[in-house]
C-alpha cells in the first residue's frame, strides 16, 4: 500500500507539472539561443523582402525555419510583433513560369509564404506593407494585389484584436490591412509605439490619412514606426539616397508617391513619427558577385521639421545566400530591442539558419557597426 501510494503521488505531479519536470526532460536544447540584453526590454522583428524564399520550393523551407524560429522565441525575446517590409511572392498574378528566375506560380507562392506565416498566427501580431512584386500580374503594371485575400484581420484574432486601431482602405477599395495603424506598448516606455504600415508607393489619400492619425489628439503622444516598401535605397553604392520615382505601373500614376516625396509629405512633417522601416532596394551583391551586406542595409538620420531626429532603416536580404537565384536570404533578420529605459534601441541581424547548429552558430551574428548598433529616441 505504501509503494502504491508513492506511485500514484508521483503520476499526479507528473499530470500538474507536464511543463515542469517531464518538460525539462525532453526540451530541445538550443544550439544558440536568443536572449534579450537586460531584463524587462522587448522586441519588434524586422524581415526583409522574403520573396527569395518564396519563389523556389527548394528555398521555402527556410522562411518556414524562420517562422518556427519567431513562433519558439515570442517569450524569451518578449516579442511584440514581426514586420515585413513587402514582397511577400515574386509575381503577384501569374501563371507562365520563367524557370530562369521562378519554378512556382503566383498561387503557389502565396500558399507558402501564407502557410509559412500561419505558424505565429494567434501567438504574436505580424504587420505586412505591400510591396512592387505583391501587385499586379508580373511587376506592378496596376493595383490589383492578393494580400488582403490571404493576410486578413480574422487570421490573427486575438493576437491583434486589441492593438489594430485603423485602416484605409486599399486602391481597389477594399478593406485591407495595406494600410493599417497598431498600437504597441512595451514594458517601461511612457510613449506607446504606433505602427502605420503602407501600400506600395502610397496614394496621397493613404499619406494623408497617415498624418492625420499621427496628429489626431489620441496619437499624438505616441512615437509613430511607418512601415513602407520602397523609401531608402542601400548604404553601399547607393549612399542612403531616398528614392526617385520608379518604372513601375503603379509608381507612374499620379498621386502615388516615391520616398522623396514620402519624406516632403508625411515624415518631416509629423513630430511624433520617429521610424521609418523600409526594404525593396537591398541588393546584397558586390560587383564580383559575393555577398556585400553594405548592399543589403540602410541608414540615415535626418531631422523633422520639429527638430527630432528621424531614424530611417532599409533591410532587404533577397540575394544573399547566392544572388538572385539563391537561396533567398541565408535566414537573416533583424532584431530590434527595445531597452527598458525608454530611449534605447538595440538592433542586431541574426540569422536562424546559421545559428541552429553549434557548426554554424559562429556565423549567426553580423557585427559590423552598420549591421549591430543602438540608437536613442529623444523625448
Amino acid at each position: 500500500m505504501k509503494y502504491r501510494s508513492i506511485l500514484m503521488a508521483a503520476m499526479a505531479a507528473l499530470c500538474l507539472f507536464p511543463a515542469g519536470w517531464a518538460g525539462l526532460a525532453h526540451a530541445q536544447h538550443r544550439a544558440d539561443p536568443q536572449r534579450l540584453s537586460q531584463p524587462g526590454g522587448s522586441t519588434l522583428i524586422l524581415f526583409g523582402d522574403p520573396q527569395g524564399y518564396i519563389k523556389y520550393d527548394l528555398n521555402q523551407p527556410l522562411f518556414d525555419l524562420c517562422m518556427a524560429w519567431v513562433a519558439d522565441n515570442v517569450r524569451p525575446l518578449n516579442i511584440q510583433a514581426v514586420l515585413f517590409t513587402g514582397d511577400m511572392v515574386e509575381q503577384n498574378d501569374n501563371n507562365a513560369l520563367d524557370r530562369r528566375m521562378l519554378n512556382q506560380s503566383s498561387r503557389q507562392m502565396w500558399e507558402a509564404v501564407s502557410n509559412g506565416i500561419r505558424r505565429i498566427d494567434g501567438k504574436v501580431p505580424y504587420i505586412i506593407c505591400g510591396g512592387n512584386h505583391d501587385y499586379g500580374f508580373k511587376h506592378a503594371e496596376d493595383p490589383h494585389t492578393y494580400l488582403p485575400d490571404y493576410f486578413t484581420f480574422e487570421r490573427q484574432g486575438d493576437a491583434i484584436k486589441e492593438r489594430l486601431v485603423a485602416e484605409y482602405p486599399n486602391r481597389e477599395g477594399r478593406a485591407s490591412l495595406e494600410n493599417s495603424a497598431y498600437e504597441l506598448t512595451l514594458p517601461g516606455w511612457d510613449h506607446k509605439l504606433l505602427v502605420i504600415t503602407s501600400e506600395f508607393y502610397p496614394s496621397d489619400g493613404a499619406l494623408e490619412w497617415a498624418g492625420k492619425l499621427l496628429a489626431s489628439d489620441k496619437y499624438k503622444d505616441h512615437y509613430g514606426v511607418y512601415l513602407t516598401h520602397s523609401y531608402m535605397r542601400c548604404s553601399g553604392r547607393c549612399g542612403n539616397a531616398l528614392q526617385k520615382q520608379e518604372k513601375y505601373g503603379i509608381s507612374q500614376t499620379p498621386g502615388n508617391n516615391s520616398g522623396e516625396q514620402i519624406w516632403e509629405k508625411l515624415v518631416r512633417k509629423s513630430p511624433n513619427l520617429r521610424l521609418v522601416l523600409c526594404g525593396h532596394h537591398g541588393h546584397g551583391l558586390a560587383p564580383d558577385g559575393s555577398d556585400d551586406y553594405r548592399q543589403s542595409i540602410g541608414w540615415r538620420v535626418d531631422r523633422n521639421d520639429a527638430g527630432k531626429e528621424v531614424f530611417q532603416m532599409m533591410f532587404n536580404v533577397q540575394t544573399l545566400g547566392g544572388g538572385w537565384e539563391g537561396n533567398g536570404g541565408d535566414g537573416w533578420l533583424r532584431i530590434l530591442e527595445f531597452l527598458p529605459d525608454g530611449k534605447t534601441v538595440k538592433v542586431r541581424t541574426y540569422s536562424p539558419l546559421f545559428g541552429i547548429s553549434k557548426l554554424t552558430r559562429h556565423l549567426a551574428n553580423r557585427t559590423e557597426p552598420y549591421d549591430q548598433f543602438d540608437f536613442s529616441i529623444e523625448k
